[in-house]
């Protein structure tokens, strides 16, 4: 009996002890300089950074306020500066792993503008193919209203006008196909010359 009543005070002095380490007391200064202690933070001070204190009035840990719109645009400048260091740590890891000379990024930036030269050459071929089916369509549309003034002239034929309007939706799609590819090929070019140059510097290339 005596072994469980100690047991049971000594439990209850270690919890006694354990509670008292583990309160805490908030400080902090307000807009006037006030100073104030609390075991609980009211709401009026939650935006206000404060010190967390032990029983014995030492600091702990501290609290961060509200932070201002300074420190927020500054915080969010760090964090992309950040990213973006990492990101080219990354691509400079990937360009030193697929290439090993800067002749090998040139003979494959040269491949790849090929394919875009070739692109061009065929889409080009097609428009002026294009461009001569639609001077003949014109040229059979002229003898009909709307493109032919005279009130004589019969309406023109529905296959006719649809030929019309499906040749030049036709090249207006390829003309823009033209100057992506135009785009593109100069995009990757860029891109090429970026690579090689920063090839250099990784490697200390003159």
């Amino acid at each position: 009996m005596r072994k469980f009543i100690l047991t049971v005070a000594l439990v209850t002095l270690s919890s006694s002890v354990l509670a008292r380490d583990e309160q805490k007391v908030y400080k902090w200064v307000d807009e006037d300089g006030n100073v104030f202690f609390s075991d609980k933070i009211p709401v009026d001070a939650s935006d206000h950074p404060k010190d967390v204190l032990n029983d014995r009035g030492v600091t702990i840990d501290n609290l961060e306020g509200k932070k201002t719109a300074e420190q927020l645009e500054q915080e969010r400048k760090e964090n992309e500066l950040r990213v973006a260091q990492e990101l080219q740590v990354r691509a400079d890891r990937a360009l030193l792993a697929t290439y090993l000379s800067v002749d090998e990024i040139e003979m494959h930036r040269d491949r790849r503008v090929e394919l875009f030269q070739a692109q061009t050459r065929v889409t080009e071929l097609y428009l002026r193919n294009l461009e001569t089916r639609l001077q003949k369509l014109r040229n059979d549309a002229s003898r009909y209203q709307p493109y032919n003034t005279d009130s004589k002239a019969p309406m023109i034929d529905e296959g006719l006008a649809e030929n019309l309007r499906k040749t030049k939706d036709t090249i207006s799609r390829h003309q823009r196909n033209l100057t992506k590819y135009e785009n593109d090929e100069k995009q990757i070019i860029e891109r090429f010359d970026g690579d090689i140059a920063r090839f250099k510097i990784l490697k200390g290339i003159e």
